[in-house]
């Protein structure tokens, strides 16, 4: 196995920085999502010797040069770098999430998770982080692989959803207990950030409004938990 130079070291840092279509994943379970997955490795580095065949050159590095080019605090002795290609984008099958103007990595690799484990296998990311940030990817737990995630502008989604007549949900607190809704139709539920909420565009192309029930003297809840509560009310009977 081939020592890590200083020189690769320098090029990776420098690549991290230059290129966000790579991803520097520090997690053995989520490398192995990815690449299950089909993306691609480029290189891996490790400080210990690993028992895994992996298409890619495999460099022996020291803890501290791992820790460099690491996103976590705490990663493991492996850094692996991946391309990451965005899927063609196509009308989704089940119903879907759309993240309008939403920035916390946090927020949005969380809210991909549960879109997942209720069953909203696409997600669409308008104007929104970037499915490349180090936090969403490790806030999604592997899932940002196992799911179509989209990056898209305000107006290609708009295009896209006129074209494709997709019928839309959006959260407000003058619409339809979401306790009391359902419907038959692929439909997809459209979340926007806490401080402007859904953008007007995308208000004017939704087809139908619900809110969450609160007790008085609660103006909101947390994206992730509004997002929550709606699909697996929406999913309840696919369980």
């Amino acid at each position: 196995m081939q020592k890590a130079s200083s020189n690769l070291i320098k090029d990776l840092k420098k690549q991290k920085r230059e290129k966000s279509s790579l991803l520097f994943l520090d997690n053995f379970k989520i490398i192995k999502d990815a690449i299950g997955q089909g993306l691609k490795p480029l290189l891996m580095l490790v400080a210990d010797e690993i028992d895994w065949q992996i298409d890619c050159p495999v460099y022996k590095a020291e803890r501290f040069q791992i820790e460099q080019l690491a996103d976590s605090t705490t990663p493991q002795n492996v850094l692996c770098v991946l391309e990451y290609t965005q899927h063609i984008v196509e009308k989704p099958k089940s119903n879907f999430l759309v993240l309008d103007g939403l920035q916390d990595p946090g927020n949005v690799g969380t809210l991909i998770r549960t879109a997942k484990a209720c069953g909203f296998d696409s997600v669409f990311l308008v104007d929104s982080v970037k499915p490349t940030n180090p936090k969403l990817v490790r806030s999604t737990v592997g899932t940002l692989f196992t799911s179509k995630v989209y990056s898209m502008t305000k107006k290609q989604f708009i295009d896209f959803a006129k074209k494709e007549n997709l019928q839309l949900l959006v959260a407000d607190m003058n619409g339809e207990n979401i306790f009391e809704y359902s419907s038959n139709s692929t439909i997809g539920v459209v979340l926007g950030n806490e401080g402007q909420g859904v953008s007007k565009e995308l208000r004017e192309i939704c087809t139908k409004t619900i809110k969450i029930p609160m007790k008085e003297g609660v103006e909101s809840l947390n994206v992730a938990v509004s997002g929550a509560i709606i699909m697996y009310q929406m999913a309840k009977d696919n369980f």
